[in-house]
């Protein structure tokens, strides 16, 4: 396999929307769909087995559901990439998710053409959205049952350094390491460094988690 391909496994329970997935990613040279699952338990299964850049994850699943399994991707070595894409548009779904390390958030209205992109994405390391899950529905995290985790968020980000801190901020507003060094006048090797060191004071598994992070030290109710 080309090392410039991303390999993605698709998993849904329904096989009329994977064939639908398949046919879209085939149209990209970029990626190769390398298997299909139904559940979240075969979705675990066959990653460990195909080793997949990006897992395109359903939510609503027999056997095991699409959170438990991307927690459970998450935790393998050489983890893949989960990029979520449901119907679900509901607050408790997508933090579920983004808490169990997913790193993005689609629903399945986007436009088909937009999915190969949003895989990418994901397995560049950046974090994705469709246009409707907006920060908003992330910052609700914080309520009165979830002060302790608003001051973690605090004392995280209070051991970063300045600049640390501004590029956390930077990736919270979804800018690509790209756009940050851009705007900080800084090489994007100097911005990995960073968005590296980050992840692990605030112990983040990605750029979601950096997010959550700062949107949960704004305290916003």
């Amino acid at each position: 396999m080309d090392v410039t391909t991303t390999s993605v496994l698709l998993v849904d329970d329904d096989p009329m929307v994977r064939n639908g997935l398949r046919m879209v990613l085939r149209a990209d040279p970029g990626i190769v769909v390398v298997g299909e699952a139904g559940n979240g338990r075969q979705a675990v299964d066959q990653a460990r087995e195909l080793r997949p850049d990006v897992v395109l994850m359903d939510l609503q699943m027999p056997v095991m559901d699409g959170v438990a399994a991307t927690r459970e991707l998450r935790g393998l070595p050489d983890a893949p990439a989960v990029l979520v894409l449901t119907t679900f548009h509901l607050d408790t779904y997508i933090l579920d998710a983004l808490g169990a390390g997913a790193s993005g958030y689609l629903l399945k209205d986007i436009p088909p053409t937009e999915i190969a992109r949003a895989v990418q994405m994901a397995a560049a390391g950046e974090s994705v959205f469709s246009s409707s899950v907006t920060r908003s529905l992330v910052q609700r995290v914080a309520s009165p049952a979830t002060d302790p985790k608003i001051e973690a968020a605090r004392a995280a980000l209070a051991a970063l350094t300045e600049r640390e801190r501004e590029v956390a901020a930077a990736v919270a507003a979804g800018k690509s390491n790209a756009a940050i060094a851009s705007e900080m006048f800084m090489s994007e090797a100097t911005v990995k460094t960073h968005v590296s060191r980050i992840l692990t004071k605030t112990r983040s598994q990605n750029r979601v988690q950096i997010a959550l992070t700062v949107y949960r030290a704004s305290g916003v109710r």
